[in-house]
């Protein structure tokens, strides 16, 4: 058996309905808080530099990995130690 309801209403309404809230202050405040943000940015680059920090692999995520990373490097190479590459 198939049973097919087609239901005639607005977001709005199906919210309501289905007793979700209504999270339209959030998006408003967040959307005004981008717009604050864009229009006081001193330039592209400082834009830029605030966009990269709110990802979730922001500089301050990955520093430590490439650290890592650049430390396993340079002992693979055997720079910094006696008879090494960088004698």
């Amino acid at each position: 058996m198939k049973v097919t309801v087609d239901i005639d209403c607005t977001p709005e309404e199906a919210r309501r309905f289905l007793g979700l809230p209504d999270l339209t202050p959030v998006h408003d405040a967040y959307v005004e808080a981008m717009r604050k943000a864009v229009s006081d940015a001193i330039g592209p680059d400082a834009l830029a530099g605030a966009v990269k920090n709110w990802g979730p692999m922001s500089d301050a995520v990955l520093a430590p990995w490439k650290a890592l990373f650049e430390q396993m490097g340079i002992e693979q190479m055997g720079f910094g130690k006696p008879g090494g590459a960088n004698k």
